[in-house]
């Protein structure tokens, strides 16, 4: 059987990419998806030691470049551990016997903002603009799919209320809700289109503007 000409086979290679390899791959494109968008400056976590080294202060592990400490970032042992801590905390500052008991409606325990990348588009068709939104929910309870709506300037209580904006927010458990501004201009809504990749736990939106708004 001839396997050379196969799809996804390099020729004088032995074939697709093994489950190893898709593991890698899958690794580098959330380091490099981290790199973009999460600022070391306000991880409590991250620790330069006198060695020249990097420390995960939750996870106890050691790193040699910020890179490789962002990629454990958003392995499932650091987020487990941050579920955790989380739980702990809330747990500490439950009421003691001495004091009054209190109804509380329970919430879902939060661990962090998900990665994320955005890219500018330009349809090669329309000349339309565009824009592509990925966002990565290694964590994601399980049977769960992210959703989004476009949300008015004036229904967004974090920023200013500027009708020169919308804002597109994303939501999935147990993550914190995100938001992006965007131009207040009509959307295509035909054009609207998102994916969910549950193996690599990646969800991707994208979106092109009406050209009588550009």
């Amino acid at each position: 059987m001839d396997r050379q000409n196969r799809a996804g086979v390099k020729f004088g290679g032995g074939g697709v990419l093994s489950g190893e390899r898709e593991k890698l791959n899958r690794k580098e494109r959330l380091r490099r998806i981290a790199m973009e968008t999460i600022d070391l400056n306000k991880d409590p976590y991250f620790l330069r030691n006198h060695l020249g080294t990097y420390e995960c202060k939750l996870c106890l592990t050691l790193h040699t470049t910020e890179g490789n400490y962002l990629a454990h970032t958003q392995g499932k042992r650091h987020q487990t551990n941050l579920a955790r801590r989380a739980a702990r905390d809330n747990q500490e500052s439950a009421p003691t016997d001495d004091e009054p008991t209190k109804v509380e409606i329970k919430k879902t325990i939060k661990i962090g903002r998900p990665g994320y990348k955005v890219t500018k588009l330009t349809h090669p068709e329309s000349g339309a603009r565009g824009l592509t939104f990925e966002l990565v929910y290694p964590e994601i309870a399980q049977g769960l799919r992210p959703r989004h709506r476009i949300m008015s300037a004036f229904e967004q209580k974090v920023g200013p209320k500027d009708p020169a904006f919308q804002y597109l927010v994303f939501a999935a458990e147990p993550y914190e809700t995100v938001g992006f501004r965007i131009p207040n201009s009509t959307i295509d809504r035909g054009s609207l289109h998102s994916t969910w990749d549950e193996p690599s736990t990646l969800f991707t939106l994208t979106l092109y503007f009406a050209q009588d708004s550009a």
